[in-house]
């Protein structure tokens, strides 16, 4: 008991008064600047360690990578009756027993034994565990040298980390600062800022991170080929995309040819393969603007209207609500109302942030019966409008990113006064604007904050306006950062494969562009045509880079983000089910639309549950505003399914399908070049004309070895011939 009266009179007077400090010692070291680093660096408050969320790790919590450092000196110094410091003899502190193991620690081993960040933990604990000293400086910038620069093929740079400081001063912080490459694959840091280059040519960032503050490190990884005998640039898009890779080294694949590109557009911009019919023609044309003239006509078709509303319908989550279909039915009809009338993406954008009254009246409405609360309307918009991730930061400052809290609920302000009745209809209500002021509550502060847009001062919104349309306007406004960019960014990638920035809703200074003149020009060019979408369709599709071959070169094959050849995509669910129906000349019936309805234009996603094939191939449920809900990878599920399915074999076997009728024709060869264009875009190579021609001439017998009726012989033969086709990776495929 003496004992523990002792040692508290030790604590009391270590927070009362610290000790002298030593010569040597003379500078006063801080929580905040000193010892929180240090906790970072050694991954104590990572969120697999003692930031996890809840209570931390056995009782000890600490903020998410000290970004509340003091929470974390509270969590230290004074919780647990201070049991974690021993200021007496601070090497016996608990803080520094479990770090260096020598106390048994879930975590092993943090930090050595008599290292720097050891001796700097235990001098600030024996000079009495300050917070921040008075005139101590707080962390204003930090730099990386070099910010950029090109490196060879597995070469090596280090970097050194700068900390700038309110009051001027400047700190090497090397040593304490966090490293990591947004592609691991094109390089690695180490823990003392060493980056280590592949041997994959293109553009790498690595990220830097401490106490708070990130800056980027760029490199350009050149292949240094020659590049010569560049495709002809078609608009600025080629001319910013062939010219880097003319600085990389990495010469282009050709232009596809006119089948291919037939194919290849029809699919990105129309949802559909060509018809039989419509390749024909297209091969048969001489004129030499014929692609532009394609990518007009699709883009006038039906087919980009419907395909383009199946996508924004998804990331808006267009669901069935559990009685009634109007509020789907309603909403997807405007989607495809204004991709069809080309109506501006700012106004669409508008009407939907705006919207008033009940979705069967005014269908926009709808989007806020999936999305009820102001953290949910806020995060959605934020990724899908602004290309900006803002769920971390309700809780704590955004880990890779400048966003804090206050940005969050500036943003979440914005919808703080939308009100809201019920209707008749389960889960259906009437939206409107409730007269006030607009302001949002920080949850941890309990602070009153005003709406702001990301980056921008906060808005004094009168209460009879309604700060949506402030939200709208500020978005839209020709100098916005973040709106026309993650357009096109979501666009570059729906038909390149990739996004300038990838994840294509992840944009950040942390996660550079791959080509970051491009996308300011690209930028540039959707806020100067006022938002016109089409013309990102048209700019995107007619440029070279758009039509290389996807075959790649004995130099470009590693290239995966500098575009140097087209990336073949998987066919998502609804096209590749729309392309066995037309391939077939099958059909699929969904309950409640017209017979013939297309995949593409399912209104929501009750018919994922009715068929199988949509489900098993990825169509998304409309959950999140993520592209990611959508399954674009292969699985032994979807080869049985196209292998076996029953769904499949009566689509072949339909008695006025196409099997049946190229089976009456006589002409096989004919009927061969029919299926190939019809399926593929171009006719049969001569070893696949000859290998069909003779299994069609194969006698055929059934079970008990008896010759089949020589028609249902031929009918048959013509259906493994389609069925062989359509699980080829070049049906499979948009390439």
């Amino acid at each position: 008991m003496r004992f523990l009266r002792l040692f508290a009179l030790v604590v009391s007077a270590s927070f009362a008064s610290p000790p002298p400090a030593r010569a040597e010692e003379a500078n006063s070291l801080s929580f905040v600047n000193d010892v929180a680093p240090i906790l970072t660096k050694a991954g104590c408050n990572s969120g697999a360690c003692h930031a996890k969320a809840g209570s931390g790790q056995n009782g000890f919590r600490l903020s998410l990578f000290g970004f509340e450092p003091q929470e974390d000196f509270e969590h230290i110094v004074k919780e647990g009756r201070g049991r974690r410091i021993f200021p007496a003899a601070p090497e016996r502190s608990l803080l520094l027993l479990k770090a260096t193991n020598a106390t048994p620690h879930g975590g092993g081993k943090k930090i050595d034994t008599g290292s720097d960040s050891y001796k700097i933990v235990a001098r600030w604990i024996a000079q009495g565990m300050v917070y921040s000293p008075g005139d101590a400086p707080s962390i204003a910038s930090l730099e990386v040298a070099p910010a950029r620069g090109t490196l060879a093929m597995k070469a090596q740079q280090q970097l050194k980390v700068t900390a700038r400081y309110s009051d001027g001063s400047t700190r090497d912080v090397t040593r304490l600062a966090l490293f990591e490459a947004n592609d691991k694959n094109m390089a690695e840091a180490s823990e003392t800022g060493l980056v280590k280059i592949s041997d994959i040519p293109g553009n790498v960032a690595v990220m830097i991170r401490y106490q708070g503050m990130v800056s980027t490190y760029n490199a350009s990884i050149p292949l240094g080929a020659p590049v010569e005998n560049l495709p002809k640039s078609r608009n600025f898009v080629d001319d910013l995309v062939f010219g880097n890779l003319k600085r990389l080294g990495i010469p282009p694949s050709e232009v596809c040819d006119d089948s291919t590109f037939l194919r290849r557009a029809s699919i990105d911009i129309a949802g559909h393969p060509p018809t039989f019919e419509e390749t024909r023609a297209f091969l048969a044309d001489a004129s030499p603007n014929k692609r532009e003239a394609l990518v007009e006509s699709l883009l006038s078709s039906p087919g980009y209207a419907d395909y383009f509303a199946n996508k924004w319908a998804a990331l808006l989550r267009n669901k069935r609500l559990d009685k009634g279909t109007p509020a789907s039915f309603a909403f997807h009809s405007w989607l495809r109302d204004g991709l069809l009338a080309n109506r501006p993406y700012d106004t669409m954008v508008r009407e939907l942030l705006a919207a008033t009254g009940a979705a069967v009246s005014n269908p926009p409405v709808a989007w806020y019966n999936q999305v009820k609360t102001p953290e949910q309307q806020l995060e959605d918009v934020a990724q899908l409008f602004m290309g900006v991730r803002m769920n971390c930061a309700q809780c704590h400052h955004h880990p890779f990113e400048r966003w804090s809290q206050q940005d969050y609920y500036g943003l979440s302000a914005f919808f703080s006064q939308i009100g809201r009745r019920p209707t008749a209809i389960a889960g259906q209500s009437v939206i409107f604007h409730k007269r006030g002021v607009a302001v949002a509550e920080n949850k941890k502060t309990k602070a009153s904050v005003k709406p702001a847009g990301l980056g921008s001062p906060s808005f004094e919104i009168p209460p009879d306006d309604d700060p949506r349309l402030v939200l709208a306007d500020w978005m839209s406004a020709k100098t916005n950062p973040f709106f026309a960019k993650s357009l096109v960014n979501r666009y570059w990638k729906h038909f390149f494969n990739r996004g300038l920035v990838e994840p294509e809703d992840d944009i950040r200074d942390t996660n550079p562009p791959s080509n970051p003149e491009l996308l300011d020009a690209l930028s540039k060019h959707f806020t100067e045509s006022n938002f016109d979408l089409k013309a990102v369709v048209r700019v995107l599709a007619n440029s070279a880079a758009y039509q290389l071959a996807a075959a790649p070169n004995s130099y470009n094959a590693a290239d995966r983000q500098n575009f140097s050849h087209y990336y073949p995509k998987r066919l998502n669910a609804e096209v590749l089910l729309d392309a066995v129906d037309q391939l077939t000349g099958a059909s699929t019936d969904f309950a409640d639309l017209p017979a013939g309805t297309r995949a593409i234009a399912l209104p929501d996603n009750s018919y994922n549950k009715s068929s199988y094939f949509l489900s098993v191939f990825g169509r998304p449920e409309g959950d999140s505003v993520c592209e990611c809900e959508r399954i674009q990878s292969s699985n032994l599920s979807q080869s049985l399914h196209l292998m076996n399915a029953a769904e499949v074999k009566t689509k072949l076997s339909k008695t006025e399908g196409r099997a049946a009728r190229l089976a009456k024709a006589t002409d096989d060869s004919g009927n061969l070049h029919e299926l190939y264009n019809a399926a593929l875009c171009r006719a049969p190579k001569e070893p696949e004309l000859q290998t069909a021609l003779a299994y069609l001439a194969k006698p055929r017998t059934d079970a008990q070895g008896k010759a089949l009726d020589p028609a249902l012989a031929r009918k048959a033969a013509y259906e493994d011939l389609l069925w062989a086709v359509i699980n080829t990776k070049e049906f499979l495929f948009n390439h």
